[in-house]
């Protein structure tokens, strides 16, 4: 298993110096997630040579690996010019991967068009039902790419997305077959995913090859009043955090006791967004609290 920070709390580092904060936060892992000068949200990666090859040597450096990249495109739009666009930005994505020695990338099912676009549109430019044919067809052009420089593309329905639930993301993943398809599980998510977090972890586990650890509450409790939004009862908001473990109410326990029951040993990434402010002691205490848990319920041995 690898164990991950996502580093976005302290992203205005240089990669060089986020390289070596992460070994002083006591990771031997990075999970990128979209930062301006690598790989940008929506937008052509930024990745220079040069700023790759500065980054391999600090990586080298300070004995730290690529343990995921994530690219973050509008493949899922129903507006083929913004797909057509996504795929041109992924596949430089892929070649970025290839040069890092990164061989699992992550990204989000969708949320369709890009917002100011969709906006102004007919009704039912940008329904489920289309987002999930333009994402398809983004799949019939990348997977064969994947699949031929022999990396993992790890996908997560997000809260938003075309699809939302866990269930049908881990049957549409089945069912396009794909060796180099596999499937994500954020806990801060779980909420959304579905109301059996064991069950869900277990139908995921034949192809779940990437899990993020944060906190968040559950906003079905209390009347749906754990959050406040206005106005009140608005069925389009979609409301999460990713707080320190301890912080909110996912079951710890039962979490790590089922990724060890399905005996799980992919990328398990820290993935706090909610204090910047203590960056460097949400990490460490993320880092312990992750091993303690690994180490309270361990994958059994194979069977012989």
């Amino acid at each position: 298993m690898k164990i991950a920070l996502d580093p976005y709390m302290i992203r205005h580092l240089s990669l060089p110096e986020l390289c070596r904060a992460t070994a002083e936060l006591g990771y031997d892992q990075i999970e990128l997630s979209p930062r301006s000068d690598f790989l940008d949200w929506w937008v052509m990666p930024r990745a220079t040579k040069e700023r790759m090859a500065g980054f391999k040597a600090a990586l080298r450096e300070h004995g730290v690996g690529l343990a995921t990249l994530q690219p973050m495109y509008r493949w899922a739009s129903p507006f083929e010019d913004e797909r057509q666009w996504a795929v041109r930005c992924w596949k430089k994505a892929i070649e970025v991967a290839v040069e890092m020695g990164c061989d699992t990338l992550i990204s989000e099912f969708g949320r369709g068009a890009s917002p100011e676009r969709s906006v102004g549109e007919r009704p039912g430019a940008n329904t489920r039902e289309l987002c999930e044919a333009a994402w398809f067809r983004s799949m019939d052009e990348l997977l064969p790419i994947f699949e031929r420089e022999g990396l993992t593309l790890s996908v997560e329905p997000h809260p938003e997305d075309w699809v939302e639930q866990l269930q049908p993301a881990a049957d549409i993943v089945k069912n396009i077959g794909s060796k180099a398809l596999k499937l994500s599980y954020i806990a801060p998510h779980t909420f959304y995913y579905g109301d059996d977090m064991a069950a869900m972890i277990k139908e995921a586990a034949p192809v779940l090859a990437h899990v993020r650890v944060a906190d968040t509450f559950n906003h079905k409790k209390s009347s749906q009043l754990r959050y406040i939004v206005n106005p009140p009862g608005s069925t389009q908001i979609r409301v999460h955090q990713h707080l320190d473990m301890g912080q909110g109410e996912i079951d710890w326990d039962l979490f790590f006791q089922t990724l060890a029951e399905v005996r799980f040993d992919g990328v398990l990434s820290a993935c706090v967004f909610a204090w910047e402010e203590r960056a460097e002691a949400s990490s460490r205490f993320m880092r312990t609290e992750i091993q303690r848990y690994l180490d309270r319920y361990p994958r059994p041995s194979c069977p012989a």
